[in-house]
């Protein structure tokens, strides 16, 4: 009922809307009570001229002219009825949809770390369509069918009162047996919602990943996965539907035998003369209207069902706080020096497992801070913790010796620049994807950022040049050149912390040595953590930090190490030292090197 209630209070914050489906309501159901008694009084009169009594003609134009009329005012009030519910359902349900993707926009890492993409999608598309499926016909039309039915009722006991009462003995059975199936078809709707994510899910992850799927020849695999699920969202839609017509089936049959008894006891009412032929047509003409709202109860039963289901997979994620969370007090931080310091911070990523323990760290403006270590160690842990995609457990995170929880998250990371290893390029154009996180930046801005990148050569050799546009995820880029787009990216916001996320393991050696050029040129005059697993970027860090269970093993520079004989020595022989012969070796081939350009703001 909570869930309801919430639903309820959303519609009422659209007032104008819900007056006018009131007044509408309203009107349609006194002219649908009105019309049957017109129709008998016809009738009646009819019948009596025909038996050979009188009636001015002028009496019965005026009756036709009038039930013509309420037909038409009947078909204006309930078009504005459907009108005024649609338009109201709609805007609740874009106003769901907007609250929920927002709300998911601003949850933090550890909530995406464990939600599938696939679950929130189906929450934002079919949960939403749910609840707006239940405002437009549960809750708007709701007091439409209610009204009708209980004002019916009144009306066949006011005729006759031993034949309403008989009809009215027999609706609470036909309503009960409909009511009754409220719980089956909410379980049916619950497991069909539930399978509906999983299949979303596995439809996203399926299209996102169909290259690997083509590469590994294992379409009949896939298919194998997502036939089962969506064999059980058809039997169980089925199942539901089944429920439905089993139910509109015993009320038909109900309904045509309660109109042979009424029938068989008025005619014999209107032959002992207690009942005319008029009143008997009105009790047929209410009977057949009387099974509107009846058979619809099913229909609410289930919008209620639904919503309750849908709304409570709606609320559930619009309810979860983020762990993140900006402070009522918190102040715009300035653009920043970069003087980066963690002080005894200990991390866990809510598993109960720390990922870092008590781990100091200072990073002083300008210097370069490389991280090496083995995967789950910590290094990932460290830049996250930065720009506070996720929250310390204890110790602090300082820039320029602030507090960053004390600091609003948008002046924060627009003062940390991002190159990640996995980049991920929206369906634009090319400078949208570069002016991503500066939507008001000029194209001589784009393209200053693209020279510093190494980006511009390439993009000026393109038919549409910085207009040409980027297939889903950039897959028609190679990784270089994407890696180049991260960083244009990254340059543009000219911030004063960069941090470089594993940035060049995914490239060859040649593709490596042009990308050191841009990102040396965006070092410069920066504060910079960079995840390591290159020699090339280790050995001109200022400071070096192994990471091991999440604890700085050692620190220093890359020489110090070495002649330490550690952990790093360890690292350098098995992992290092190879990489320096290749890259020696394509030195020495003289493999072209592209322009190094003069990057924006502090590089230039």
């Amino acid at each position: 009922m909570a869930v309801i209630l919430r639903i309820i209070g959303m519609v009422l914050q659209r007032r104008f809307l819900v007056t006018a489906v009131v007044l509408c309501t309203a009107a349609t159901v006194g002219i649908q009570l009105y019309l049957p008694r017109l129709f008998g009084r016809v009738i009646d009169d009819v019948v009596a001229i025909a038996g050979g009594g009188t009636l001015d003609k002028s009496t019965l134009i005026t009756l036709a002219a009038i039930i013509f009329g309420l037909w038409v005012a009947r078909g204006l009030v309930s078009f504005g009825l459907t009108y005024a519910a649609e338009t109201l359902s709609q805007q609740v349900a874009y106003s769901m949809r907007n609250s929920f993707y927002d709300h998911v926009q601003r949850l933090s890492f550890s909530f995406h770390d464990k939600h599938h993409t696939g679950d929130l999608i189906s929450r934002a598309v079919t949960d939403a369509e749910g609840i707006r499926f239940f405002v437009m016909f549960g809750l708007l039309r709701g007091p439409f069918f209610f009204a009708l039915y209980f004002g019916i009722q009144g009306m066949l006991i006011w005729i006759d009162w031993r034949l309403g009462l008989t009809v009215a003995c027999v609706m609470p059975f036909l309503l009960a047996y409909v009511i009754g199936t409220r719980r089956q078809v909410r379980q049916i709707w619950m497991r069909i919602q539930r399978m509906m994510a999983e299949l979303t899910t596995i439809l996203q992850e399926n299209l996102t990943g169909i290259r690997v799927v083509k590469a590994f020849a294992a379409e009949p695999f896939e298919v194998g996965k997502f036939d089962p699920k969506n064999q059980e969202v058809a039997e169980e839609s089925v199942r539901a539907t089944r429920v439905r017509a089993r139910t509109n089936s015993v009320l038909g049959v109900s309904f045509m035998g309660l109109a042979a008894v009424i029938l068989g006891y008025g005619g014999y009412l209107v032959t002992q003369g207690s009942l005319t032929i008029g009143e008997l047509a009105q009790f047929f003409l209410y009977i057949e209207a009387l099974a509107l709202p009846v058979s619809m109860s099913g229909w609410l039963v289930n919008s209620y069902a639904r919503a309750v289901s849908s709304g409570q997979r709606m609320f559930d994620i619009l309810d979860t706080p983020s762990p993140v969370e900006e402070s009522p007090k918190a102040v715009r931080l300035p653009s920043s020096k970069g003087h980066v310091v963690f002080d005894k911070v200990s991390f866990s990523y809510g598993d109960g497992t720390e990922a870092l323990t008590d781990v100091s760290l200072e990073a002083k403006p300008g210097q370069v801070i490389a991280l090496l270590g083995a995967p789950g160690s910590g290094k990932s842990s460290i830049v996250s913790l930065v720009p506070r995609f996720y929250e310390v457990s204890s110790g602090r995170v300082t820039i320029d010796g602030v507090d960053i929880r004390d600091v609003t998250l948008d002046s924060l990371r627009r003062n940390i620049g991002i190159v990640q290893q996995d980049v991920f390029l929206f369906s634009a154009r090319m400078r949208d994807n570069i002016a991503y996180g500066r939507h008001d930046a000029t194209l001589d801005e784009v393209v200053a950022a693209s020279k510093a990148a190494q980006l511009h050569e390439f993009l000026s050799g393109l038919d549409d040049g910085y207009d040409t546009w980027v297939g889903e995820r950039g897959v028609n880029l190679s990784g270089g050149q994407r890696q180049r787009v991260a960083i244009a990216r990254a340059l543009l916001l000219d911030p004063p912390i960069l941090i470089l996320d594993d940035s060049l393991s995914s490239v060859d050696a040649e593709t490596e040595l042009e990308l050191l050029k841009a990102l040396e040129l965006a070092m410069q005059g920066r504060t910079t953590f960079v995840i390591a697993h290159r020699l090339s970027t280790v050995r001109k860090a200022d400071v070096v930090l192994v990471m091991e269970n999440g604890r700085i093993a050692e620190r220093g520079t890359h020489q110090d190490l070495l002649a330490r004989g550690g952990l790093y020595r360890q690292i350098y022989e098995l992992q290092l030292r190879p990489q320096e012969l290749v890259s020696d070796d394509v030195q020495v081939n003289g493999h072209p090197a592209m322009q190094t350009q003069v990057p924006p703001g502090r590089c230039g």
